[in-house]
């Protein structure tokens, strides 16, 4: 699965709570640095760590998943 630029922008804006705390931690970490510089490119570069993060991390995301794919 790959998030969208879209579903990234919510993920940023958003405060959905997900099972794996490392990808909480990335979360928190890209919505500061979001609310500091809202620009297209950060949410283009969030968007690649993401799913970067989720690549690699695709065995035990699957209840996450779910979330994300509703936004």
């Amino acid at each position: 699965m790959k998030v969208t630029l879209e579903q990234t922008e919510k993920l940023l804006k958003g405060d959905q709570k997900f099972e794996q705390f490392a990808f909480s931690m990335l979360l928190t970490f890209l919505r500061e640095r979001y609310a500091k510089d809202p620009s297209q490119v950060t949410v283009e570069s969030s968007a690649g760590e993401i799913n970067a993060f989720l690549g690699k991390n695709q065995a035990v995301m699957a209840e996450d998943y779910a979330i994300i794919e509703s936004l």
